[in-house]
């Protein structure tokens, strides 16, 4: 597979890893548009949220408690962060495997870009 994200899931590409369990894993964002930029992926590869079906309604659900988590532990769950999902290319999709952006450690404006 030429994923990025499994690529990283496998250990063929390094990440700085941030947390990890049997079904997520969690990393600091190489192009960071925040002082904390994390992503937080599943380790079963589903290239867009159009693929989710019923039944990963507890995988959705387990990554946002995740990023909840991750953001009370980076210490900036008190001021505030931003939780994002991107589908397909004109909703700003580079990566092909869902990944929930956690960002936050400054004011987060609307609307985004």
């Amino acid at each position: 597979m030429d994923c990025l994200f499994c690529k990283i899931l496998a250990g063929e590409i390094p990440a700085d890893i941030v947390y990890e369990d049997d079904h997520v894993v969690a990393f600091r964002d190489v192009n960071p548009q925040a002082p904390t930029h994390i992503l937080v992926i599943p380790r079963r590869h589903i290239a867009t949220l159009n693929d989710l079906s019923q039944e990963d309604g507890a995988l959705i659900s387990h990554i946002c408690l995740t990023a909840t988590q991750l953001a009370a532990e980076q210490g900036i769950a008190d001021d505030g962060y931003r939780l994002v999902w991107n589908c397909n290319a004109q909703g700003g999709q580079a990566v092909y495997h869902i990944h929930l952006h956690l960002c936050g450690g400054r004011a987060m404006h609307w609307p985004p870009g």
